[in-house]
């Protein structure tokens, strides 16, 4: 009927999602590690870095990344999503702030994403973005219906080194809720992944909702 325009997207085959933080910064454009996660039905799960990629591949997401928030302007941190296909990259969508599966740099770097966001839209020099070593996060999903969510086994979750905890503090859950998040550091993405899963869990077994 009418002229206007449309996007028709279509199903694709890849072999995994990134997500690529991405810095722009005082004239400058900057990228921490590629962030690998997991997600069911939609949402968030579990992330960790870095996800291993070939050269070639993180050149072009890079590439891509650059391109889309430099289109974008302004500063700040971008979460650009990508999906990857052997070496050929997928633009997915991108989101103009910290992004849920860049919790996993809490621990995974000496800037947060938070902290990267915060230092980009103030002006403040970003010199380095360094690694810590493999890590990984895993999401405190809470199911029920409670004005008053308690985690009585924290101490228990917090015997492993190398290890935190962070919780959201939101006050009420209905159906399911993301309330935290379990971080941990390995000498492997798959240590790290099994320590924050192991973490996740210990915490999940502890919730009391009055």
């Amino acid at each position: 009927a009418g002229g206007g325009r449309i996007i028709v997207e279509g199903f694709i085959k890849f072999d995994y999602e990134i997500t690529l933080l991405t810095v722009r910064h005082s004239g400058h454009t900057s990228f921490c590690e590629p962030i690998g996660h997991l997600q069911i039905d939609g949402d968030y799960r579990e992330s960790w870095q870095p996800q291993t990629m070939s050269p070639a591949a993180l050149a072009e997401s890079k590439r891509i990344a650059a391109a889309v928030t430099e289109n974008l302007g302004g500063n700040g941190l971008f979460g650009v999503e990508l999906f990857v296909a052997g070496d050929t990259i997928y633009f997915s969508e991108v989101s103009p702030r910290p992004h849920d599966t860049g919790l996993v740099t809490l621990i995974s770097q000496d800037l947060s994403e938070f902290a990267l966001h915060a230092r980009a839209i103030l002006g403040l020099p970003i010199p380095a973005i360094r690694q810590r070593g493999p890590a990984a996060s895993s999401a405190l999903l809470v199911s029920g219906d409670s004005n008053d969510i308690r985690f009585e086994n924290v101490e228990t979750a917090l015997t492993e080194p190398d290890t935190a905890i962070r919780l959201f503090g939101k006050p009420e859950v209905r159906g399911h809720r993301r309330m935290g998040v379990a971080l941990a550091l390995g000498t492997s993405v798959d240590e790290a992944r099994a320590k924050a899963r192991a973490m996740s869990e210990k915490l999940l077994a502890g919730v009391r909702l009055v």
